[in-house]
């Protein structure tokens, strides 16, 4: 069994869609998946939208928070409500279509192999559709640029399509995770390498969202560049 971790904000153009996606594919692949959505009280009403569908969801659950305060917060409140089940295998998830719930299966059987699964849009296989140059270079200067301060061998390490095996979840300290932005996903792959678990890039296709907004600000970016150098200088 495996969980789908949301987080949302200001996404009622997409959450009741992309939850009916993802049941496809559970259904498709007779898949045991629950969904769990993290609304950072939407004012758009994702948070009203998400509750409509666990009364009619018995695999889907919210957690409402009372304001905006990062996905780095969001994913580790929906962490730690997943490791109080039976799951086995958590997955990180954007509800704007930007991740294919139909890569589901290919991460759960690459976490037989691994601890940690990583949707890479950096190795042979990868790609990103609909992005212009300047947020391309933005994208692959920042993994490039982690990737040496930190000195791992990971080729997207700002993606956010993940799956973890609780084990990883269990012995990480989820309140110790500082980063509140996208370097919140620096940081969970850069503390499960430190703690010697296995890591595996697969590929997939990013695809930009085609509805609502985009999350990403300069004050996420600055966030990441001086988060990396936080970790590198951390002692162990």
């Amino acid at each position: 069994m495996f969980t789908v971790i949301l987080p949302t904000y200001n996404e009622k153009e997409n959450l009741e869609r992309f939850v009916m996606r993802l049941l496809e594919v559970f259904d498709a692949n007779s898949l045991d998946g629950r969904i769990i959505v993290v609304d950072d009280g939407s004012p758009d009403g994702t948070g009203q939208i998400a509750d409509s569908l666990a009364t009619r969801l018995d695999n889907l659950s919210v957690i409402h928070r009372a304001e905006k305060q990062g996905i780095g917060p969001a994913y580790v409140a929906g962490f730690k409500q997943a490791l109080t089940t039976d799951t086995q295998y958590i997955m990180e998830m954007d509800c704007d279509f930007s991740h294919d719930p139909a890569n589901i299966p290919a991460f759960l059987k690459a976490i037989e192999q691994a601890d940690l699964v990583l949707g890479s849009r950096y190795v042979p296989g990868g790609r990103v559709e609909n992005w212009g140059l300047l947020r391309r270079l933005i994208s692959r200067w920042g993994g490039l640029y982690a990737r040496l301060v930190l000195g791992i061998p990971v080729n997207d390490l700002t993606g956010g399509n993940k799956c973890f095996r609780r084990e990883v979840l269990e012995a990480l300290d989820l309140d110790a995770v500082s980063s509140q932005g996208y370097g919140f996903q620096i940081e969970m792959t850069y503390r499960a390498i430190r703690k010697g678990f296995r890591v595996k890039e697969i590929p997939i296709t990013f695809s930009d969202r085609q509805l609502g907004q985009s999350k990403m600000s300069k004050r996420i970016v600055f966030e990441a560049v001086v988060l990396v150098w936080k970790l590198r200088l951390r002692p162990s």
